[in-house]
């Protein structure tokens, strides 16, 4: 299990700690404990079960902002062959916030965009907690344009808090940079698959999330807002989050049941941060089976497709 243990994990914690004292105390006196451990397994299985499958959409959230949960650099390095990663608008400067490039997964060339959070107080600062800037979203679209020039498809991977809310990235044009990226990405003639792979606050997830298919890893969040920001404006009360995260319906769950996320990915019992290669595993095999299958359909189909999907989210009343 994770160095990192969430509250309502510690029932966990504890079996595996009974687990691991149990196996010193084997080889220092020599007896013979299988049995007894056979026995603590099954229960630590039952215990997973029993916790994971019922899990609060709050629980979801802190695991969507788990510290060891894999970041966009994880599966990047995971389920590739290589990786060349670009840099610079071309107008400002660069954005460590966002990584982008080309790629190869399985001999077949892609464009991956995405979040990278950091790992480390110096790394996560670098990083700015992946909170992208104005010339981070432009990075993003840049690189999204060779893609459409080269005829490759696009996958971003969404994991912010938001974008960076700063006096400097506001200055340099921040809403401006979110809402050309939402245009130029509504037609785009090339496949866009969007996953989020961790927490996906406002229009700082949106800006690299306008695609045709959007797939949410099982404990993540998508929503306008963070449960506190949303807490602190509709109860004035950030420490109700938990209230909020329920009336905003934030869950991977709920993004489905609305029409907003296409698939949820499963994740590895225990959550993604629990097991990197079968989570990067998981990922790779459905990257490679959608867009084989978006590939399939011609540039107008792709664009009235995309366009479709759109207008029918949160679509109220009769067409009449």
């Amino acid at each position: 299990m994770s160095k990192y243990i969430l509250e309502f994990e510690k029932p966990i914690k504890r079996i595996e700690d009974e687990i691991q004292a149990l196996k010193i105390s084997s080889v220092s006196t020599g007896i013979n404990v299988d049995d007894k451990l056979n026995e603590l397994h099954n229960k630590l299985n039952q215990e997973y079960v029993k916790i994971y499958s019922n899990l609060t959409r709050w629980q979801k959230v802190e695991l969507a902002r788990h510290s060891d949960r894999p970041h966009s650099s994880d599966y990047i390095n995971l389920i590739t062959e290589d990786w060349m990663e670009l840099h610079g608008d071309r107008k400002y400067a660069d954005d460590p916030s966002i990584i982008a490039g080309i790629a190869t997964i399985n001999s077949k060339r892609f464009i991956i965009i995405g979040h990278e959070k950091g790992r480390g107080t110096k790394n996560k600062l670098y990083r700015n907690f992946g909170m992208a800037k104005p010339e981070g979203y432009r990075k993003a679209l840049r690189v999204m344009k060779l893609g459409e020039k080269f005829n490759l498809p696009i996958i971003t991977l969404i994991d912010t808090p938001g974008a960076y809310p700063g006096i400097g990235a506001e200055e340099r044009g921040q809403s401006q940079a979110i809402a050309d990226n939402l245009f130029n990405m509504s037609s785009l003639e090339v496949p866009i698959i969007s996953i989020v792979i961790g927490e996906g606050a406002s229009g700082g997830a949106l800006a690299i999330g306008l695609a045709d298919k959007i797939f949410c890893l099982e404990n993540t969040w998508y929503s306008v807002i963070s449960p506190e920001g949303c807490a602190s404006i509709l109860f004035h009360d950030t420490t109700r989050a938990q209230d909020a995260a329920n009336s905003m319906k934030v869950s991977s769950d709920d993004l489905f049941e609305m029409g907003i996320a296409d698939k949820i990915i499963n994740e590895p019992l225990g959550g993604a941060h629990n097991n990197y290669d079968e989570m990067a595993t998981i990922l790779k095999n459905i990257i490679l089976e959608e867009t084989d299958k978006l590939l399939r359909l011609s540039k107008e189909e792709l664009i009235n497709n995309r366009t479709d999907k759109y207008n029918n989210i949160g679509h109220i009343g009769n067409d009449e």
